[in-house]
C-alpha cells in the first residue's frame, strides 16, 4: 500500500510514500527502546539544547514547510508559517521550564527524606490528525522528549511528507538517531505497535472512534493514554456583549484552519436581545472572507482537506437546513475543482440538527436563540462534548462566573476565542477526552511520579 498525498486545492497527487512493513516497524520500535535507554540519563542540558535547535531548524525552514502544508492539507501558507511559529515556540518553552516542572519535590513526612521525582516512561507512541500537522506533533513532542522518553509518530494518512519532515527536523536539531521516528503505517497498524512491550503509552488526537480504539487497547494492556477528541464549543453572546470585538472573535475561531480545528467556535449561542445584530454582523464579516488557493498570500480560507471531509459536512448543513434551519449565507458546493466549501451561516438552529448535536468541521456558523443566559448556558452544556467554550460579556465578572463555574468544558474564555498555549493545560471532558496536554500538567503526563522514602535508620 502507498500513502498518497493529494493536494485538496486541486485534486492532484502531490506525493506518494510506501508503507512500511512489520519487520521495518519492529526495528524502529528496537531501535528506539535502545535510544531511550540513553536519552534517559541524558542531562536537561543537552536535551534542552536539542529543541533550541529544533526551533532554530524549524524558523530557518519555515517557507518550505508552511507549502508542504498547504499542498498536502490546504492550510493557507500564512496559516502554515504561524503554525511553525507556534512549534518554534513550544520547543523554545519546555526548553526553558522542563527542568524546574521536573524538579524532585521535597515533602516532610516522618522519613529522614522523601521526595517526589519524574523519571520518564518509556517510547510513547502518538497518533496525530492532520489539521495542524506540525504543531499538534511538536505540542506532544517538546514535553515528552524533554522528560526523557522516545516517541514513535503514527501521523493522518494524508500528510505523510509533513510526517517525515518533523522527523527530519529533529535529527538535524542533534536529536539523538532513532529516539523520535516517523511510522508510515495504516490505521489498523496501530494496535500492533501499541501491543510492543517497549511501547509504555500513547497519545491520540483525533475522533471518538479512533479514541475509543486505542483507549480500549490501552486499557486491555494497562498502558496510559491521554485523548484529545473533538469539539462542539458553545460560544454564549449575552446581550451586553461589545458585537464588534465579540464578531470579530467569533469569526477567527469559526474559520480557524478553514474551519477545520477541534477548538474553533462551531455553535453561536446568542440571547434574542442581540440575535438580529449579531447575525447582520456575522453575515456581513463571513462573507467577506477570500476563500482560495491555500498557496496565495491573500487567501485567508483555504480548501477542505479531503472530499469525503467536505461532502460530510454539507450533508449536515442540508439535513441541518430540511429540519428546519434558515440558510442566511453559503450552503451551496462551489462550481470547479478542488475541495472547497464556502463560508455559511445557519440560524434557527435547534438541538435536533446535526450541525448542534455533531461535530461540523469546516466554515458553517450554527446560530441558536436564547431567551437569557439561563437558557444560554443550558444549551451550550447540552452536547456529548467538552473541549472549549467562551462567554462574551462586558461585565468581566459575570463572564468569569459562568466560564469557571457554569461551563462543561475543559478551556473557558472570556471575551477571546479558544486558543492552545503552553503555558496552560489544554484538554477536555466528557467525549472530548482525557488528560491534559502543554503546561507543567502535559509534561507530567508520561512519567512516573515515583515516590523516594528513606528511613530514619539510614542516616
Amino acid at each position: 500500500m502507498a500513502f498518497v498525498a493529494v493536494n485538496p486545492a486541486t485534486g492532484e497527487v502531490v506525493g506518494e510514500y510506501e508503507e512500511m512493513d512489520a519487520k521495518a516497524v519492529y526495528e524502529r520500535i528496537r531501535n528506539a527502546a535502545e535510544a531511550f535507554e540513553n536519552w534517559r540519563r541524558t542531562g536537561m542540558k543537552k536535551r534542552a539544547g536539542c529543541l533550541r535547535k529544533a526551533a532554530l531548524v524549524l524558523e530557518e525552514e519555515k517557507n518550505d514547510l508552511a507549502r508542504m502544508m498547504a499542498l498536502e492539507m490546504g492550510k493557507p501558507i500564512r496559516d502554515g508559517r504561524a503554525e511553525i511559529d507556534k512549534c518554534a515556540w513550544v520547543c523554545r518553552h519546555y526548553a526553558e521550564q522542563a527542568p524546574a516542572m521536573l524538579t524532585p519535590e521535597v515533602v516532610s513526612t516522618d522519613a529522614a527524606d522523601s521526595y517526589v521525582v519524574f523519571p520518564p516512561l518509556g517510547i510513547v507512541l502518538a497518533v496525530m490528525p492532520w489539521n495542524y500537522p506540525f504543531w499538534q506533533v511538536f505540542r506532544f513532542a517538546a514535553p515528552a522528549l524533554m522528560a526523557g522518553n522516545a516517541a514513535l509518530l503514527k501521523h493522518a494518512s494524508n500528510v505523510p511528507g509533513c510526517a517525515l519532515a518533523i522527523e527530519a527536523v529533529l535529527q538535524k536539531a542533534g536529536l539523538p538517531l532513532s529516539l523520535f521516528q516517523t511510522l508510515l503505517i495504516p490505521s489498523e497498524g496501530v494496535q500492533q505497535v501499541l501491543d510492543h512491550p517497549s511501547v509504555k503509552a500513547v497519545t491520540l488526537t483525533g475522533s471518538k472512534p479512533a479514541g475509543q480504539a486505542v483507549a480500549e487497547r490501552a486499557g486491555k494492556l494497562l498502558k496510559k493514554s491521554v485523548l484529545e477528541l473533538g469539539g462542539s464549543d458553545p460560544y454564549l453572546i449575552l446581550e451586553d456583549a461589545d458585537m464588534s470585538s465579540t464578531v470579530k472573535a467569533c469569526t477567527t475561531s469559526r474559520l480557524l484552519n478553514s474551519g477545520q480545528s477541534c477548538i474553533a467556535a462551531k455553535r453561536f449561542i446568542v440571547v434574542d436581545a442581540v440575535r438580529d445584530e449579531f447575525e447582520r454582523q456575522m453575515v456581513e464579516a463571513m462573507r467577506s472572507v477570500r476563500m482560495g488557493d491555500p498557496l496565495d498570500e491573500a487567501t485567508e480560507i483555504g480548501p477542505q482537506a479531503r472530499a469525503d471531509l467536505r461532502d460530510t459536512l454539507h450533508q449536515q448543513v442540508r439535513r441541518s437546513i430540511e429540519r428546519g434551519a434558515r440558510c442566511l449565507l453559503g450552503g451551496e458546493l462551489p462550481d470547479g475543482r478542488g475541495f472547497f466549501y464556502p463560508p455559511t451561516v445557519l440560524t434557527d438552529i435547534d438541538e435536533k440538527m446535526p450541525v448542534f448535536a455533531e461535530e461540523t468541521f469546516g466554515p458553517v456558523c450554527a446560530v441558536i436563540p436564547a431567551a437569557d443566559e439561563s437558557e444560554a448556558i443550558e444549551l451550550a452544556n447540552n452536547t456529548l462534548f467538552g473541549l472549549g467554550a467562551a462567554v462574551f460579556t462586558r461585565n468581566v465578572a459575570r463572564g468569569e462566573r459562568i466560564a469557571a463555574q457554569e461551563l462543561d468544558a475543559g478551556n473557558c474564555f472570556v471575551n477571546d476565542f479558544v486558543k492552545s498555549d503552553p503555558r496552560l493545560p489544554f484538554g477536555g471532558i466528557k467525549e472530548s477526552g482525557y488528560g491534559r496536554e502543554l503546561s507543567h500538567y502535559g509534561i507530567k503526563e508520561f512519567v512516573n511520579i515515583k515516590t523516594v522514602y528513606i528511613g530514619l535508620t539510614a542516616k
